[in-house]
């Protein structure tokens, strides 16, 4: 039986020009230039520094070799997007260029210099008397220290993978014993195997004064009640006065609760944040500019445009000799769509910042969290003509310098809610106010988020007490009881 159908199919076609162009926006500044760095290298088409007025297609024309070889009218041809990122029949100087997805995330992020964490505490060990079964069980417990400071696993692990992975056979008393040998490194708390213990640990290697004597008496016995801030039970339980009391959890608070980020020279990556734009109040007026570094001066070879005239001026005109030709083509329609991608990354970036300051031009005048207004991609995006694609790509990964600090863009956008008087206002605005109402608050008697929503309702913004949960917990504040002091 024949059975007749008929599918449609839409294809969305994009040329080699506006991907390059949708990977590029989304890059911030660091990793942009980390890209400019690669393609120069790649393409020696492409040159930095100030064009020279010379355009090799008024010198040059492929018409004579084009008959040759059909393929040729591809470099002009829009190409579909799959076709485009698959590995199958296409030219190298396009693959170079175009072979990451338009939303992979620059992974070249600068590391910290200097000795490891792990090979600062083995240093230390050398400065101990161990026996040798000693100085390996020493030396897989500071192996097993995590960034912190802590290792996070029981004395039995320890022993079980000691005799598997070591073929050092111990038992949990040699482990302790050796264990007590690592507290004594440097940075105070290291090894510690829990924040009761780090503390101790801390505690002990003061001079022991009264206030350090009671800290460590209420961290060893009072732990529990001390995190919890049961600070009526610790008054009666120690029997002490609030003044005591106060001076021991000072004591404690100076204390640190991670000691392995306290070493300089731990290598753990560290991003340094660049402004990709300056925002600048001059006279009463905002003033936008662009990070110059992501404005290079770019422009074509001189030099393969030179090779282009020599062919032109050839009588004869070799199979090998049109190959080279291609290939210089190529790699001059690569460096001229590259330099043309960056042109409209520069013209799209500053656009989409302007509109966001204009947009937001209250708050960046005043720096004052409560005159953000409510603030959503496709605002920007219909106020620019743009896809809310684009304007994404650039509040997500971009920063901007203000008199206030470095903010990240995407920072400035926040859905809406209505207040009593029926007027949308931005949740970063009510984020705003639940902060500063948090802040100014009784500390021996704080808040609850019931008490905290009737606040905020008296003050023209109905929101129930489970938003404000919500939102206290994206502030990062902790519940009520938790906030509480002596």
């Amino acid at each position: 039986m024949l059975k007749q159908q008929l599918n449609l199919k839409l294809s969305q076609k994009l040329s080699p020009q506006q991907i390059q162009l949708m990977k590029l926006i989304q890059l911030p500044t660091q990793a942009f230039e980390q890209r400019l760095k690669q393609e120069m290298e790649e393409n020696p088409a492409l040159e930095g520094g100030k064009e020279e007025k010379e355009e090799y297609e008024d010198e040059f024309s492929t018409d004579d070799y084009q008959d040759d070889d059909p393929g040729n009218e591809s470099i002009e041809a829009e190409i579909d997007v799959d076709e485009y990122l698959s590995d199958d029949e296409i030219p190298s100087y396009r693959l170079q260029a175009n072979n990451y997805s338009a939303d992979d995330e620059d992974k070249h992020v600068p590391y910290a210099s200097g000795t490891s964490f792990t090979q600062f505490l083995k240093t230390q060990l050398s400065t101990l008397r161990l026996s040798d079964d000693e100085k390996e069980i020493a030396e897989f417990l500071v192996g097993s220290v995590d960034e912190s400071g802590y290792i996070r696993r029981s004395t039995q692990d320890i022993v079980d993978d000691l005799a598997f992975t070591q073929n050092v056979y111990t038992d949990e008393a040699k482990v302790e014993k050796v264990l007590k040998y690592v507290h004594e490194l440097d940075p105070a708390g290291v090894g510690a195997r829990s924040l009761q213990e780090c503390l101790l640990i801390q505690l002990n290697r003061k001079e022991p004064t009264k206030q350090v004597s009671l800290a460590a008496d209420i961290i060893e016995k009072s732990f529990d009640q001390f995190s919890k801030k049961h600070y009526q039970k610790l008054l009666s339980k120690h029997d002490i006065s609030e003044d005591e009391l106060r001076e021991a959890i000072d004591v404690i608070e100076h204390l640190n609760p991670k000691p392995g980020g306290a070493y300089a020279g731990n290598t753990r990556m560290v991003e340094h944040v660049i402004p990709d734009f300056t925002i600048k109040i001059v006279d009463g007026e905002l003033e936008l500019s662009l990070n110059g570094r992501n404005a290079p001066e770019m422009h074509v070879s001189k030099d393969y445009s030179e090779m282009l005239k020599g062919y032109k001026a050839s009588k004869e005109k070799s199979k090998a000799q049109k190959d080279a030709v291609m290939f210089i083509k190529q790699k001059l329609d690569a460096a001229k769509w590259f330099i043309e991608a960056i042109k409209q990354r520069q013209t799209t970036l500053f656009v989409t910042m302007s509109a966001i300051m204009n947009y937001q031009k209250e708050y960046f005048l005043s720096g004052d969290e409560r005159n953000l207004k409510p603030m959503i991609l496709k605002d920007i995006a219909d106020e620019i003509d743009m896809d809310v694609s684009t304007v994404s790509r650039v509040a997500n990964s971009k920063y901007v310098d203000t008199p206030y600090g470095t903010k990240l863009i995407k920072d400035f956008f926040s859905e809406s809610m209505k207040n009593d008087q029926g007027e949308d206002v931005s949740t970063r605005e009510i984020k705003k106010i639940l902060e500063i109402t948090i802040d100014e608050e009784n500390k021996r008697r704080p808040l609850t988020d019931e008490k905290l929503a009737k606040m905020l309702k008296e003050k023209g913004y109905p929101i129930a007490r489970r938003t404000v949960a919500k939102y206290r917990e994206q502030l990062d504040i902790p519940v009520a009881r938790l906030r509480k002091e002596i």
